[in-house]
């Protein structure tokens, strides 16, 4: 995977679950097929989004293998590492090599916050380990430990540290990133409500959440702010924001699942200590994902775009 494919929507992917709690494989296929179809670019798997924490490393494995026979020879399948030892992250990122995984998103470490020295070394002792690259996501609103500018330079020393999901919620970060590195780093909007603002500054791609049940409306917003069609990507964008703070909620995972249930392309099953979203809480999400999709906006063809396409 070349710096060059890091680019476009990469969705953070579901693991659908059945009712006796195994993962639903065919699920995941269809849900993965149709964002193909949709035009996304590339894939996260076994992220928070995929419920990770209560995935058996056996389990991200397979989804890894099973999503590299979905997709097209030429997109790339990224496994998300998630671990509290430097060790085990280290094994999971030698084993992800070895079964085909095209590259790796990297958070810090887990239920301990380390300092700047320790995170950073737990980051490129990860990158000196594997052949593959990694994508570094910065989330301090809900990981407690941010990638600084300063560790970032550190951390540019790594020639296979290519990508960075910027989570922040400071959209000024994506300019400072730029001002800094230039495109040393290929960067990510990873907030789902910040995706026009961020790719509009010029980030790179999107990780994505609500692509998940919606695939056309994020890929339309990304390739039509590419293409400078910002007027007809804001339509879009505004139908789409209450959709999109479903993911900036401790529910998330339930949200999107739900949202995908709903638009046939996933289930609401999670697994525990989740739990379904039931009664109020349920029918105030439901009404939310009813509505969006009562008024979901016809696209234009946001596949084919350049910067002199006619749009209808």
């Amino acid at each position: 995977m070349n710096k060059e494919s890091w680019y476009g929507i990469f969705p953070a992917l579901l693991t659908p679950f059945k009712a006796d709690d195994t993962i639903d494989f065919d699920l995941f296929g269809k849900n993965l097929e149709a964002q193909i179809e949709a035009g996304i670019s590339g894939a996260i798997v076994a992220g928070s989004l995929g419920e990770a924490s209560t995935l058996t490393r056996a389990e991200k494995m397979e989804l890894v293998k099973y999503a590299k026979n979905v997709v097209p020879a030429n997109m790339p399948i990224v496994l998300c590492i998630a671990e509290q030892s430097t060790a085990e992250a280290v094994s999971i990122a030698r084993e992800a090599e070895t079964i085909g995984a095209d590259g790796l998103m990297v958070l810090p470490p887990m239920r301990y916050k380390a300092d700047d020295e320790e995170t950073v070394t737990y980051f490129k002792t990860i990158a000196q380990s594997t052949a593959l690259p990694l994508m570094i996501y910065n989330n301090p609103v809900d990981y407690k430990i941010e990638v600084t500018l300063e560790m970032f330079e550190e951390l540019a020393k790594e020639p296979n540290v290519v990508a960075i999901k910027e989570s922040t919620r400071d959209v000024s970060n994506v300019t400072r990133l730029f001002n800094r590195f230039g495109d040393r780093f290929r960067i990510f909007c990873g907030v789902d409500t910040l995706i026009m603002e961020e790719v509009m500054l010029g980030a790179d791609g999107v990780v994505g959440g609500l692509v998940d049940a919606f695939p056309k409306e994020t890929v339309a917003i990304f390739n039509l702010v590419k293409a400078g069609y910002y007027k007809e990507a804001l339509a879009v964008y505004r139908w789409y924001l209450p959709l999109l703070e479903l993911d900036i909620h401790p529910k998330l995972v339930q949200n999107i699942k739900l949202a995908a249930e709903r638009a046939g392309i996933g289930s609401a099953y999670v697994r525990a200590p989740r739990m379904v979203l039931k009664g109020e809480e349920r029918e105030r999400v439901l009404a939310i994902i009813d509505k969006a999709i009562e008024t979901q906006p016809v696209l234009p063809d946001y596949l084919n775009l350049t910067a002199d396409t006619a749009l209808a």
